[in-house]
C-alpha cells in the first residue's frame, strides 16, 4: 500500500506532536508511533521544565548547563534553548499546561547541578501534563492525522534525499508513506537495557536506520544513568525517583545510617557515588530519605511517588525508601543543526533522538522536556520556510 502526505512524523513525544502543531495548517501531517499515542517517555517526565527567569539567570543557567555537560555542549544550542525557553513556557500555557502557582506567579524548584530555582512543575507529573495538553491539541487539528499501532521499519530513500518512510501497519500490512518532509522524534534507547526508566519498546529504531543510510550520528556512547529509581528484584522499567525530591531536602544514607555525597550534584557524579558506595559496602541499594521534606510538601508536590512507594510497601512520609541507578536518557544521536536538519536531505530529527549538542556528555535536570520543544518547534519553522521558498520560486 502506498499513500502521500506532506510531512510524517515518526512518534507521538512532545518533540513529534510539537512539530506537528508548528507546522502550517495548509500542511497535511500524519504521525505514526510504535504503541498507543501516550506511551512516550515524555509522559513519564517527573521533575518539570527549565524555564529563563530574566537576563539576570541567563550566565548561570547556562554555565549549570555547560557544567553538567562537561563543557562538552554546543554553546550555539545552549543559547537558543535558554533564551527561547520562556516563548515556550508562554506556548504550553496558551495550550492549556497548568504550571504550580505561588499567587499569579510562577512557583519555582530546584533540581540537582542548578545554582537556583528555575524549574516549572505541575506535581510531579509535568510530562503527563504537558505531553497529554499537546495531545490534545493535536487531535483538534483537521490537517493532523494520528495513526498509533504502526512501526517506521524502513526510510523512503531516492538520489540520497528522504522521500518518506516504510512501515508496518497494526495488522503486519506493509505501506509506504511518501512525504515532502520526513521528522524522527522516536526517543530513546531505554529497551535496549534490562533495567531501565524507559518504555521497553523505545529500541533506537531511527539509530539503526542512521546506520544503514550513512546519516551522520554523534556521541552514541553518551548515555545517562538516573541516580535514584525504586529498587525492585522484578525486571523491567524502574519507577524514576524525580530529582525534585533531592532538590527539595532529600537526602542519601549507605546502609550505616551516613550521608556518603552531596545529593544535589550532577546526575552522572551522585550515579558514580551510589556505585562506588554500592559495592563498598556490598549492597544492591542505597536508601533515599524523604523526611526532611515535610509531609504537606511531599503530598502536594510528589503525590504519584508516594502512592506509588505506599503501593509498593513504603511510607515516604515515615521511611526510607531503597534506590539504585537505572538506565534514564540518552544525550547522543543523530546530528542535527540548529533547525533539526540531519545530514540527510528532507530528513529532520527532533528529541531524544537527535543531537543537537545542547546537553554534552550529561544532561542538566529537567532540560529534557524544554530541549525537545524548542528544537521541535525550529524543525517546523525550517520546513515551513522551505515550502514557501519552494511556492516563491
Amino acid at each position: 500500500m502506498e499513500e502521500k502526505t506532506d510531512v510524517i512524523v515518526v512518534g507521538t513525544g512532545v518533540a513529534g506532536l510539537f512539530s506537528a502543531l508548528n507546522l502550517p495548517r495548509g500542511m497535511r501531517v500524519l504521525l505514526i508511533t510504535k504503541a498507543e499515542e501516550e506511551s512516550s517517555d515524555s509522559f513519564l517526565a517527573q521533575g518539570g521544565i527549565c524555564m529563563l527567569r530574566g537576563e539576570e539567570d541567563y550566565e548561570s543557567y547556562v554555565q549549570d548547563t555547560l557544567r553538567a555537560g562537561h563543557y562538552e555542549n554546543r554553546m550555539e544550542s545552549v543559547d537558543l534553548m535558554v533564551r527561547t525557553s520562556p516563548e515556550i513556557i508562554a506556548d504550553l500555557v496558551r495550550l492549556g499546561v497548568e504550571f504550580e502557582r505561588d499567587g499569579e506567579d510562577f512557583a519555582f524548584t530546584r533540581e540537582g547541578a542548578h545554582s537556583k530555582p528555575r524549574i516549572l512543575f505541575h506535581k510531579d507529573i509535568t510530562g503527563q501534563e504537558i505531553t497529554s495538553k499537546l495531545l490534545r491539541a493535536v487531535r483538534k487539528q483537521p490537517n493532523v492525522e494520528i495513526r498509533p499501532y504502526t512501526t517506521m521499519t524502513d526510510l523512503l530513500v531516492e538520489d540520497g534525499i528522504c522521500r518518506g518512510i516504510e512501515a508496518r501497519g497494526p495488522h503486519g500490512e506493509r505501506m509506504q508513506i511518501r512525504a515532502q518532509y520526513t521528522i524522527l522524534a522516536t526517543g530513546g534507547i531505554g529497551g535496549w537495557y534490562p533495567h531501565s526508566t524507559n518504555f521497553p519498546h523505545l529500541t533506537g529504531d531511527a539509530l539503526d536506520l542512521a546506520a544503514r543510510y550513512g546519516i551522520r550520528t554523534e556521541h552514541l556512547d553518551y548515555v545517562q544513568f538516573h541516580p535514584t529509581t525504586l529498587y525492585s528484584k522484578e525486571p523491567g522499567r524502574r519507577f524514576l525517583i524525580s530529582e525534585s525530591v533531592r532538590g527539595e531536602g532529600a537526602l542519601l544514607y549507605n546502609h550505616q545510617g551516613k550521608r556518603f555525597v552531596d545529593e544535589l550534584l550532577p546526575r552522572d557524579v551522585v550515579t558514580k557515588a551510589i556505585r562506588e558506595e554500592m559495592a563498598r559496602e556490598g549492597t544492591e541499594f542505597v536508601w533515599l530519605s524523604m523526611e526532611p521534606i515535610p509531609r504537606e510538601t511531599i503530598l502536594h508536590h510528589f503525590p504519584n511517588i508516594y502512592q506509588h512507594c505506599l503501593e509498593q510497601g513504603y511510607d515516604v512520609t515515615r521511611e526510607p525508601i531503597p534506590v539504585v541507578p537505572a538506565q534514564h536518557y540518552f544525550m547522543g544521536g543523530i546530528w542535527v543543526d540548529r533547525d533539526s536538519r540531519t545530514s540527510m536531505e528532507r530528513l529532520f530529527a527532533v528529541g531524544e533522538t537527535s543531537c543537537n549538542g545542547v546537553h554534552g556528555a550529561n544532561r542538566l535536570a529537567s532540560n529534557s522536556l524544554l530541549e525537545s520543544l524548542v528544537f521541535a518547534k525550529r524543525a517546523a519553522a525550517a520546513i515551513a520556510g522551505a515550502c514557501a521558498q519552494t511556492r516563491r520560486n
